[in-house]
């Protein structure tokens, strides 16, 4: 049994959020193996630095939307740290400094292993501290970025495009721009994870100022934006399975299209957004499944 304590920050963290951030280096780190160029200490330290990032990202999260009254008693979603008063704001901003100095330390291990060119140096420390500011910043300071509708493109950058592409190249040392596709398919995912908690949040985010991309779509769009990242996911793959890939194994991942055609007809068809909660942990099934089934893929042509 867990250490009370313990309990509380592990549930601060929200680790069902956390593999998509674990998925995203495994897709770079398949499509490099596939080519012959898997690094097992780079992936180990990307997956690390990840982590800590999505964490950060989290925690942050906690302490800006209680801040701002976002998270209160009619949100829908689940009671967060100091919502629940089980964390103070003075214990969450400490929280907050440890996490970027475990960050820092991971990611300049990171660096350190995997680069050697001064520019390769210099980008991925300017890319590293973006990706901080970005976790922070998403809901904490007076014109917090997700406040302003501009999430899903976070997500879709550094769950997708910097996640998998940049896992890539650190171990290839080059950037083939046919990975932008899988990069897309994995981010677009991502905010597909988002999307739902932004559709079932929708309401009270409006109400608190939080102009999330759904709340300027409005519900019905919004649902059909969701059936689109969907699709988009799949399209991506597809496209780098057919530019790419000569064996049959590298379009496994398409076993998992009833799987999304299922969940996007079920979001599509709920306009009630309380109906919408059991749907996060199936959109981040949706998601795992299938990057799953493409990375099998990679690892098996």
């Amino acid at each position: 049994m867990l250490h009370p304590t313990l309990a509380i920050w592990l549930d601060a963290a929200r680790p069902k959020t956390l593999p998509l951030a674990v998925t995203s280096i495994l897709s770079g780190s398949a499509v490099a193996a596939a080519q012959g160029n898997l690094s097992w200490s780079i992936s180990v330290m990307a997956l690390i630095t990840a982590l800590f990032l999505q964490i950060l990202s989290n925690l942050a999260n906690d302490y800006g939307d209680a801040i701002k009254g976002t998270d209160n008693m009619t949100r829908l979603g689940p009671m967060r740290a100091i919502q629940s008063g089980k964390v103070s704001l003075a214990t969450m901003r400490r929280a907050l400094a440890f996490n970027i100095a475990l960050t820092v330390l991971s990611g300049g291990g990171l660096i350190a292993i995997a680069c050697q060119q001064p520019t390769d140096i210099i980008s991925f420390l300017l890319l590293g501290l973006m990706a901080i500011v970005a976790s922070i910043t998403y809901t904490v300071g007076n014109k917090p970025y997700g406040y302003r509708g501009l999430g899903d493109l976070s997500v879709l950058m550094f769950f997708g495009w910097l996640g998998v592409a940049g896992t890539y190249y650190l171990q290839v040392g080059q950037i083939d721009s046919l990975v932008i596709l899988p990069a897309t398919a994995c981010g677009l995912l991502a905010v597909g994870v988002l999307n739902i908690n932004n559709l079932r949040d929708i309401d009270n985010d409006r109400a608190c100022g939080k102009h999330t991309l759904v709340v300027r779509l409005g519900p019905e769009r919004g649902r059909q934006y969701h059936v689109i990242l969907l699709a988009g996911a799949i399209v991506c793959y597809s496209l780098f399975a057919a530019l790419t890939l000569q064996a049959w194994l590298g379009w496994l991942f398409l076993a998992s299209v009833p799987l999304l055609v299922r969940h996007g007809r079920e979001v599509y068809q709920t306009a009630n957004a309380n109906a919408l909660r059991p749907m996060m942990g199936n959109m981040v099934r949706c998601a795992l499944v299938t990057n799953g089934l493409f990375m099998t893929g990679m690892l098996l042509v």
